[in-house]
């Protein structure tokens, strides 16, 4: 017998049991005791309410059947749900692994591939080193014992030497190795008796003193290098001073990383200087004779237009002779002032032509001043040049 049929039993018992005491009739000893009637109306009444009770019950139990077969049915779906879920979320976890699966095989064949890819460039590299190093030892050691390459840029604009800086310890043994493993050639000794062997050890101990002389060779010869590239860049500061020197500039000016500063204006003006760099530029690059030219005619066009513009004051006619005259003369002034402001402005344009013509004559002696000056300094620096070509041809 079940926990809920238990259940259902005791609640029924305790239902009728609650009926039973609420329809009993409160009896008195004194009434209705022997009268058949009255007994027979109380069984009606306890019949009644038995079947009463019945009908609740059966409708309680129907109730209850049908709230367990909801019960019963959710329980089932609930059961299918975790069972689902179950094989999705077992679905989804092998998905899962053969993505990361594959992910990782992705990875190791881009790092194998990387990996021979890089193996190549050092294939490469090694035997273009081992060509240089044979052409250099096949040449003649005359000439400069420097040269300068060109820089090759590299991925995202680094150059060779700037990409190898920049790699990790890790990167840097890996190349190691892969460089070794070439460079190395194995040893085939086996099944080699004694007197091989000390001929391979002779053989071997050969190549490495032949090595050890090379790399003493390159060493000096790298010294010697940076002792050349040392002296070239102080002579290179010592012109740079004498031309900084020459120009009237600091002698540091020119030796720097930037160029000196230009000074694009009078520290005495007091106005903003509204100009761009390209218009303050071009003063510097010849155009001031322009602007100098154009404010000359601005002023001359100014003067001009005032001296035209000037009010005349004619004297007053005379009636009759008029005191003063001499023969020959009009009889009124007004010819005499005509031919005055005439000859006032003949006399004015000449002045002005004067004084445009001596300032065009100083200017032309300072563009020849300006022009013997850059001319004196191309053949000091042109003298330069092939000194300082005697001396490295002397040193060599």
């Amino acid at each position: 017998m079940s926990d809920d049929e238990e259940y259902t039993s005791s609640e029924e018992e305790e239902v009728v049991e609650e009926t039973r005491e609420e329809t009993k009739p409160p009896q008195t000893p004194a009434e209705g005791e022997g009268d058949p009637e009255f007994i027979k109306r109380q069984d009606q009444k306890r019949s009644d309410l038995d079947e009463q009770l019945k009908e609740y019950i059966s409708e309680w139990r129907k109730q209850r059947s049908k709230e367990e077969d909801e019960l019963k049915k959710l329980k089932e779906k609930q059961a299918k749900r975790k069972i689902s879920r179950a094989e999705e979320e077992q679905k989804m976890a092998q998905r899962k692994k053969e993505e990361e699966e594959r992910r990782v095989r992705e990875a190791e064949e881009k790092k194998q591939r990387e990996i021979e890819e890089k193996r190549m460039r050092l294939e490469e590299a090694e035997k273009k080193r081992q060509a240089m190093l044979q052409a250099m030892k096949d040449k003649d050691k005359k000439g400069p014992n420097f040269t300068i390459a060109k820089k090759e840029a590299g991925v995202l604009g680094l150059s060779s030497a700037a990409m190898e800086r920049n790699k990790t310890k890790e990167q840097l043994e890996e190349e190691k190795k892969i460089s070794l493993s070439f460079r190395i050639k194995p040893l085939a000794i086996e099944g080699f008796g004694e007197a091989k062997l000390r001929e391979k050890a002779q053989e071997l101990w050969e190549l490495i003193v032949k090595l050890e002389t090379e790399k003493y060779d390159l060493e000096e010869r790298q010294k010697r290098q940076d002792y050349d590239l040392k002296e070239l860049k102080e002579r290179q500061k010592q012109q740079l001073r004498h031309k900084a020197l020459k120009k009237g500039l600091d002698p540091e000016a020119l030796t720097g990383k930037y160029p000196p500063k230009i000074q694009v204006a009078s520290k005495y003006e007091r106005r903003v200087d509204t100009r761009s760099y390209d218009d303050k530029k071009k003063l510097f690059e010849g155009g001031y004779n322009t602007v100098y030219a154009e404010t000359l005619e601005k002023t001359w066009q100014e003067r001009q237009e005032r001296f035209t513009q000037r009010t005349k004051s004619k004297l007053p006619k005379w009636f009759g002779e008029r005191p003063g005259k001499k023969a020959g003369e009009p009889e009124t002034p007004e010819g005499e002032e005509d031919a005055k402001a005439d000859e006032d402005i003949v006399e004015d344009d000449e002045e002005v032509e004067e004084e445009v013509a001596e300032e065009e004559e100083e200017e032309a002696e300072e563009d020849e001043e300006e022009e013997e000056e850059e001319e004196e300094e191309e053949e000091e620096e042109e003298e330069e040049e092939e000194e300082e070509e005697e001396e490295e041809e002397e040193e060599e």
